[in-house]
């Protein structure tokens, strides 16, 4: 792998460390918006000197999305519905960081188990594996919605960049749809976010579930 790639795998595992670490949503979403614009330069610095036209647009439009586009809606969800700062988790944030380390460990050797990658993406696998857990560990371990909203966020990181270390030559249409699919389910986790705001009066996910029954 290049140097820049390199670079930006790294950039990914730290967002990733420091997402798990932090107390504030605020930081969190700019953590993930850090990630998003890593994550798309990868297919760019990937293609190296070959990057077509084609290549430089996805990336440019992933940026915006994942970049610019999903924080300001975070941003604008945390204000019109006076979420308190902090995320409420389940785990301590020392606690994190140390299934986040867990789950480094456990990524690489998921990697090593797996025979059908190519051998120049050897760094690429473990981050996305790494990117998946923890973003499915933010799902389950943070109580506010908005946060699993960026819990959902990393996971479709992960998965992108498997994709990325599975091929890098992928159909335009394919890498729409993927980012398409991404932005319709962050557009009906946040109208959700919005209802259950104005019916309840907070986004506390761990008291909703004294409504069943």
């Amino acid at each position: 792998m290049t140097l820049p790639v390199d670079t930006i795998l790294v950039l990914v595992i730290l967002t990733g460390f420091l997402i798990l670490g932090t107390v504030r949503l605020h930081t969190a979403i700019r953590l993930c918006a850090i990630q998003g614009v890593a994550i798309g330069l990868l297919p760019v610095a990937a293609a190296g000197e070959g990057t077509s036209l084609r290549v430089v647009l996805l990336g440019l439009f992933i940026i915006a999305l994942k970049g610019v586009a999903f924080p300001r809606l975070l941003r604008r969800a945390i204000r019109e519905s006076a979420t308190s700062g902090e995320m409420q988790p389940y785990v301590g944030s020392t606690a994190s960081i140390v299934v986040g380390i867990l789950a480094l460990i456990a990524a690489f050797w998921i990697d090593s188990r797996l025979s059908f990658l190519p051998d120049t993406h050897s760094l690429v696998a473990p981050v996305a594996f790494f990117t998946i857990i923890v973003g499915l560990f933010l799902i389950v371990a943070r109580k506010l919605a908005i946060t699993q909203v960026i819990g959902y966020l990393i996971l479709e990181n992960g998965i992108y960049v498997f994709g990325l270390a599975i091929a890098l030559e992928v159909p335009v249409i394919v890498e729409l749809g993927v980012l398409l699919d991404m932005f319709v389910a962050v557009f009906v986790m946040g109208i959700a976010i919005f209802r259950i705001n104005r019916e309840f009066n907070h986004m506390d996910s761990d008291q909703l579930r004294n409504l069943k029954g």
